[in-house]
């Protein structure tokens, strides 16, 4: 199987699920955007967003999905099954529209807009984001002062995806010291070195950069 992906938030999240579940892929820096690169990966994805997994006759995209059959193939319970598999879920569902939205609003007006020059930032959706990050985040404040990992006593998928958007928080200026339980679930998501980085030893062209004026 290959990987298709790059370093932007969904790409990385499933870099770094392949390669704490040491699944046997190989990785493919790609851009299906570029000039000339549509063609080759509308078959493959017709959004032509990565990242996508393939094998001999077959494709998978999206990100959760990946992560799935990734968890599936490697007999990991990363992907929780049974009784923990509904809470796992209800994570990955309310992450996405609630906590990681919050994150990804943010991060798109002082990050991505920035870095491939796509407009100024729009600061009322900047207050609009640090709003429900702050509605959020104290949320998962209250979740995480109990427990170590959002589901069960080791990490999983969910503790990854709730998490997409923190790694870009050197841009995104998010307050997360506000809130020391999850400060310390974050702080434990980057001892895990797949977490932290999960580029190394890839073909990974770095990120355009944000110069610090422009983030803030």
């Amino acid at each position: 199987m290959k990987l298709y992906f790059s370093r932007n938030p969904n790409p990385r999240l499933a870099v770094a699920v392949a390669r704490h579940l040491e699944a046997g892929v190989a990785f493919e820096f790609a851009s299906p955007f570029a000039p000339g690169q549509a063609e080759r990966f509308r078959p493959l994805n017709p959004n032509l967003y990565i990242p996508i997994l393939t094998w001999p006759g077959g494709s998978l995209w999206e990100t959760d999905a990946i992560a799935c059959r990734l968890s599936r193939d490697m007999g990991s319970d990363f992907w929780r099954a049974g009784d923990d598999q509904p809470e796992m879920i209800r994570w990955i569902s309310w992450g996405k529209d609630h906590f990681a939205r919050a994150c990804d609003m943010v991060h798109f007006e002082r990050g991505t807009k920035q870095r491939y020059h796509i407009g100024p930032i729009d600061h009322q959706l900047v207050e609009e984001g640090l709003k429900l990050f702050h509605t959020t985040a104290a949320i998962l404040e209250g979740v995480l002062a109990g427990r170590k990992w959002l589901v069960g006593g080791d990490v999983s998928y969910a503790d990854f995806r709730m998490a997409t958007f923190l790694p870009f928080n050197d841009v995104a200026g998010l307050p997360l010291g506000d809130y020391p339980a999850l400060a310390s679930w974050y702080a434990r998501l980057e001892a895990i070195d797949a977490w932290r980085d999960p580029f190394a030893r890839l073909d990974a062209p770095e990120l355009p950069p944000v110069r610090p004026a422009e983030a803030l």
